[in-house]
């Protein structure tokens, strides 16, 4: 009894750390009544998946974890490089992942100011005039290199300064502060 509890666990173990790569040969695609990615694997239908880049920064195309839909998030599978799929499905994956990880560009700076442990943005991006708060300081604000910054405010939103040296010495003082 308990050797078959120990092999029962052990085959568990196994099927965690095994990567089940989807590719166009063993996984088909296709986009749901609702707009959203699903996905079919020989005869099982997992209808509406959620897509979660696991390097969103460095590799967006790579390395895509698709996983189901209910509370315990389970993985199905990676799409190694979504490149390796026909147009129709990559641009009906990248449509999701655009919507998941949607991150303004911000192309002026405004005015920032400090006040009870929080900046205050008010900022010109490409979509818009927009207002945002982050905690003061450097937690506000993560640096992927020396001229881009990423900026994630109070309620998770991700914000982008593409190079910080096409800033105005104005904008670059205010920004200087708060990283």
């Amino acid at each position: 009894m308990e050797k078959d509890i120990l092999e029962l666990e052990n085959q568990k173990v196994q099927k965690q750390l095994t990567i089940n790569y989807l590719t166009e040969q063993n996984a088909q695609f296709y986009e749901t009544k609702g707009g959203f990615v699903g996905l079919k694997i020989g005869n099982e239908d997992y209808g509406h998946v959620n897509l979660i880049r696991t390097f969103p920064f460095s590799a967006p195309w790579e390395f895509i974890s698709v996983r189901r839909l209910d509370g315990k998030q389970e993985e199905i599978g990676i799409i190694d490089n979504l490149n390796n799929f026909d147009s129709s499905v990559f641009e009906l994956i990248s449509k999701q992942l655009e919507i998941r990880y949607f991150m303004p560009k911000i192309t002026k700076i405004i005015s920032i100011s400090e006040e009870y442990g929080h900046a205050y943005w008010n900022v010109l991006t490409d979509k818009g005039k927009c207002s945002f708060a982050t905690s003061a300081g450097a937690s506000g604000a993560v640096t992927k290199n020396e001229d881009r910054v990423i900026i994630k405010d109070t309620d998770e939103n991700r914000f982008e300064i593409e190079d910080v040296t096409k800033l105005t010495a104005k904008e670059l003082k205010k920004l200087d502060l708060f990283l």
